[in-house]
């Protein structure tokens, strides 16, 4: 039986691409589509009824139409428009690295529900986050577990033995920690400290709120940031945009604000 020419979705839009002068070209991703694509014509014209609702980061109810090419976009509702985030530079900078790593692992017209409610909780969480990168942070973890590459944090992934504690290494190209033993003919792989490994066995299994209660000192998320950016890159082979613009627009903030009095690390 053939589908129906109409259907309708709740969606989140991860990206929007020029067609001519009013028309563009959405991605958004879906609960049951996965990602997909959609043209919405005449969005751009100011009398456009649907601009609003198909903004880039809006979470909408969307009706669309079946084409032979690519669907139109038919009707739209928002259902979060995340306007406190649209209204910081810092919180939409996060916002568009999620969405342009949910654009890159996420796969046409599959349904991946779990990733879907992974970027629409992380968004629901960049506002209330005391601590704006340890969301970040929770989110590539889980991302790496709805896209199948989940790192093996508890055994060495060449020798199979459980790792003791102390430093061991990432390796890039295994997909997981290596013991010093194993790690030492593996070019693809990163020190990590004993908290910074304890820190990603908690990310990779805790919730939201536990992640939030985490406070890392400097230097113990810098290197998560740092393996995990790694990890990143090496998976899809290229740079991240965004990253770049975020670790720009961090230093600026850093620049423009008073020096912060000097704390003790706190424990994991």
């Amino acid at each position: 039986m053939p589908e129906p020419r109409d259907y309708q979705t709740e969606a989140i839009v991860i990206k929007k691409t020029k067609l001519g002068e009013a028309d563009r070209i959405l991605t958004f991703y879906t609960p049951h589509f996965g990602k997909l694509q959609a043209v919405a014509k005449g969005v751009c014209r100011p009398k456009s009824k649907m601009a609003g609702h198909l903004e880039l980061l809006t979470y909408s109810h969307v009706s669309l139409a079946r084409g032979r090419n690519l669907d139109t976009v038919t009707g739209s509702q928002t259902i979060d428009g995340f306007l406190a985030i649209k209204n910081d530079l810092w919180l939409t900078s996060c916002a568009l690295y999620v969405t342009e790593l949910i654009n890159q692992f996420g796969a046409e017209r599959m349904e991946n529900f779990p990733l879907f409610q992974l970027l629409l909780n992380t968004l629901q969480q960049l506002v209330p986050a005391p601590n704006k990168e340890i969301v970040l942070r929770y989110f590539e973890m889980h991302l790496f577990a709805e896209a199948g590459f989940r790192p093996q944090l508890r055994e060495c992934v060449s020798c199979r033995k459980t790792l003791t504690p102390g430093i061991n290494f990432f390796s890039l190209n295994s997909g997981g920690l290596l013991c010093p033993d194993c790690a030492q003919n593996n070019p693809y792989r990163y020190p990590l400290s004993v908290n910074a490994q304890k820190v990603l066995r908690l990310l990779e299994d805790c919730s939201f709120s536990t992640a939030n209660r985490l406070k890392l000192d400097a230097e113990l998320a810098e290197e998560i940031k740092t393996v995990l950016g790694n990890y990143l890159k090496y998976l899809l082979e290229r740079d991240i945009k965004s990253a770049h613009w975020l670790d720009s627009l961090k230093e600026q903030i850093a620049q423009a604000a008073p020096p912060a009095l000097p704390r003790s690390p706190d424990s994991i």
